[in-house]
Order: C-alpha cells, then sequence, then structure tokens
C-alpha cells in the first residue's frame, strides 16, 4: 500500500514557513513605515466604526511591529459611541480568548507573551458573540479569507464563537493579502481585511459544504 503525507503536517509546515518569513519581514520595517501604516489602518477603522455605529465590538492592542499602533483601542473607543462598548481579549492559561471591556489606556496591564489586557470584569468566552464587529490580527490573510495567525489558535477558538452576520476583520500590512494561506479543520476565515494602502477589502466567503 502507498504511503501517502499526512495532509494535516504539510500544512502546518507550510504555515510555519510563511510564519516565519512575514515575520521576518515585518522586524525588518522602519519605524516610520510603521507608524504611517499604523495612522493609515487606525483612519480606515475609524472610517468603518463611524459608518456601522456597533453596539458592541472588539479590538486588541497591537504588540511590536503588528499593524494598527498601540494605541489603537483607544483611537476605536473615541470612534464609538459614548453607550457603546470596545472589548478587548484577556488570554487564559489554555491559550482561549477571554474578554473585557476597555474604558481608557489606564485601564490596560501588561500581561504575558509582550500583551496587554484590560483589567476590568471578564464577561466571559461568549462575549465575543455578541460583538457586531470583531478585529482581529493576522500575519496573511488570503482572498478567500483564510487567515494565518500566530500559531496558537487563540482566535480560531474566538471566531468559532462568532456569528456569520458579524463583520470580521483582519489588520495586514501591505503584501500580506496573499493567494493561498495553507488551512487546516479548525482554521476559520474573516470576512474583511484592512491594510495601508488598499484600505478595507471584503474577500470571497469559503463555499458552504
Amino acid at each position: 500500500m502507498p504511503e501517502f503525507s499526512d495532509g494535516a503536517d504539510v500544512a502546518h509546515e507550510a504555515k510555519h514557513d510563511l510564519r516565519v518569513t512575514l515575520l521576518a519581514r515585518r522586524r525588518s520595517l522602519p519605524a516610520g513605515a510603521r507608524a504611517e501604516a499604523a495612522a493609515r489602518v487606525q483612519a480606515e477603522l475609524v472610517s468603518l466604526v463611524r459608518r456601522l455605529r456597533p453596539a458592541r465590538m472588539t479590538g486588541y492592542v497591537p504588540v511590536g511591529s503588528e499593524p494598527g499602533g498601540s494605541d489603537l483601542p483607544a483611537v476605536l473607543r473615541a470612534a464609538l459611541a459614548p453607550e457603546a462598548e470596545l472589548l478587548l481579549p484577556v488570554l487564559a492559561d489554555d491559550l482561549d480568548l477571554d474578554w473585557a471591556a476597555y474604558t481608557d489606556a489606564a485601564s490596560l496591564r501588561a500581561a504575558g507573551r509582550g500583551l496587554r489586557e484590560p483589567t476590568g470584569p471578564r464577561l466571559g468566552r461568549f462575549a465575543v458573540a455578541t460583538a457586531e464587529v470583531v478585529i482581529v490580527p493576522a500575519l496573511a490573510v488570503d482572498h478567500r479569507g483564510r487567515r494565518l495567525g500566530r500559531g496558537g489558535g487563540s482566535y480560531d477558538r474566538a471566531l468559532a464563537r462568532v456569528p456569520s452576520a458579524a463583520l470580521t476583520v483582519a489588520l495586514l500590512h501591505d503584501g500580506e493579502l496573499v493567494e493561498v494561506v495553507p488551512a487546516q479543520p479548525h482554521d476559520r476565515p474573516v470576512r474583511a481585511v484592512i491594510t495601508p494602502a488598499g484600505g478595507l477589502r471584503t474577500l470571497a466567503r469559503e463555499p458552504v459544504v
């Protein structure tokens, strides 16, 4: 009987290689280019939030070379209506995501893995299911919405709880919207991306099978 490669192992290895390449590219971005990219991404997000007026949305605090800038939560909070809620993730020990409301920069604390997290009451892992707009980090996304993260699976689990009517948006640098992202069964697609040069772009949905 012939031997075949395990498809999951092949996809895992392809993801690892792409992840290494993209992280190296991000680290090589000059500080000025990162700042300019962050400003453009933030402007596009502000426009989106003011247009959709969500009652509840999620964001996160970008770290290092992630697009969006470390002040992204403050920018989103200012764009939302006063009565609306902005939720940020809190990383659990099992790498799943809980959620808490963001009020201002003083409500954040340093956490593991270089993250900053809100200090308010935990709202539970299914709080993300009530958000109308869900902003997620990514290293790459392809034209079907398949997303490459950092490998922990945190956002795949969170996105599995998000209803199909919610708008899920990944933030990318230019050049990170790619033709194909290697996919595994647990991977969850996003509906749109924002890049500095391209702005907001909606993506084809995966076919229903």
